[in-house]
C-alpha cells in the first residue's frame, strides 16, 4: 500500500431519529470518543442522518467544533427546478456535508435507481465538492451462482468508466453484499477481503496504482463490535458502512475504537 488510507467508520441511520434524537446521539458519541482519547487522525467517523436532521447536526458540529463528519443518504441528479421532494447536491454541500451515499441497495430496490442514474448522482456529488460512497454488492442468487466478485467489480466499473482518474480517486466504495444487510449474516473476513481486493485490482488495471491505492473500500452488512476487529484486519478493508449497529451510540463508539486501534499495526 503506497498511500496510507485513513479508515472510515460510517454510520447510516437510514429512516431513524428525528432532529432531537440526532442531536443527542452526536453529543453522546462525541463525549464517548473524547473520554476514550479517540485519535481522529487514525480513524474518521462519519454519520448519515435523514435530511430533516442534517441542519441540526451541522449546527452542533460547527458550534462545538466536533471532529465527527457527516453526510447525506441520497441525492438528486438535478440542480434545481420543479422536482418535488428532491434534494440537490449543492443544497447538501451547503449544509457542510462531506459525503453522500450513492446506490445503496435499498435505494436501488425501493425507488428504484438504475446504473445511469447512479452515475449521474456520483457526478453531481463530485461537482459539489463532496465524496460519493458508492454501494455495490451481490444478492444471494449471484453468490449462489459464484459470480459475486464479477458482479461487485462490474457495478464499480459501470460508474468509473465515465470518470476521470482524478474523479475516481475521490470515490469511496462500500462493498455491501445484499444478503448480509440487516439479516444478521455477515461475510467472512476472507470474503470481504476477496471482494475488496478484486475491486482495487480492477481499479489498478484501469487507472493505475495511485488511483487504486487512494480509493477507500468499506465493508457493510451486519457489522458489529464482535466482528469488526477481524474484518478491519484485512489489508484492503478500509472501514465500514454500518446500519443497525450505528443506531446504538455505545456500539458505534466501540467499533470506532476497535478500528482506530487496528491502525497502530499498519
Amino acid at each position: 500500500m503506497t498511500v496510507r488510507r485513513i479508515p472510515l467508520v460510517a454510520g447510516n441511520w437510514k429512516m431513524n431519529f428525528d432532529h432531537l434524537e440526532a442531536t443527542y446521539f452526536v453529543q453522546k458519541l462525541a463525549w464517548l470518543l473524547r473520554d476514550a482519547h479517540f485519535d481522529f487522525k487514525r480513524c474518521e467517523v462519519a454519520l448519515f442522518p435523514s435530511f430533516t436532521s442534517l441542519r441540526s447536526v451541522q449546527v452542533l458540529v460547527e458550534a462545538d467544533r466536533l471532529r465527527v463528519t457527516y453526510g447525506a443518504q441520497s441525492v438528486s441528479v438535478t440542480t434545481q427546478g420543479a422536482f418535488t421532494g428532491d434534494v440537490s447536491a449543492d443544497m447538501i454541500a451547503h449544509l457542510g456535508c462531506s459525503y453522500v451515499i450513492v446506490g445503496h441497495s435499498e435505494r436501488r430496490k425501493y425507488h428504484p435507481e438504475d446504473d445511469a442514474n447512479i452515475v449521474d448522482q456520483v457526478r453531481a456529488v463530485l461537482a459539489a465538492g463532496m465524496q460519493p460512497i458508492l454501494c455495490v454488492g451481490e444478492s444471494f442468487e449471484e453468490r449462489r451462482q459464484g459470480i459475486e466478485l464479477d458482479f461487485a467489480v462490474g457495478q464499480v466499473r459501470d460508474v468509473t468508466r465515465d470518470l476521470s482518474d482524478e474523479e475516481t480517486s475521490k470515490l469511496i466504495v462500500a462493498y455491501e453484499p445484499v444478503w448480509a444487510i440487516g439479516t444478521g449474516m455477515v461475510a467472512t473476513p476472507q470474503s470481504a477481503q476477496e471482494a475488496s481486493c478484486a475491486i482495487r485490482e480492477d481499479l489498478r488495471e484501469t487507472f493505475g496504482a495511485d488511483v487504486a491505492d487512494a480509493v477507500r473500500i468499506l465493508y457493510g452488512g451486519s457489522v458489529t463490535s464482535k466482528n469488526a476487529a477481524e474484518l478491519i484486519s484485512q489489508p484492503d478493508v478500509d472501514g465500514f458502512l454500518i446500519g443497525g449497529a450505528a443506531l446504538d451510540v455505545d456500539e458505534l463508539a466501540k467499533i470506532a475504537r476497535l478500528v482506530s486501534k487496528s491502525t497502530q499495526g499498519r
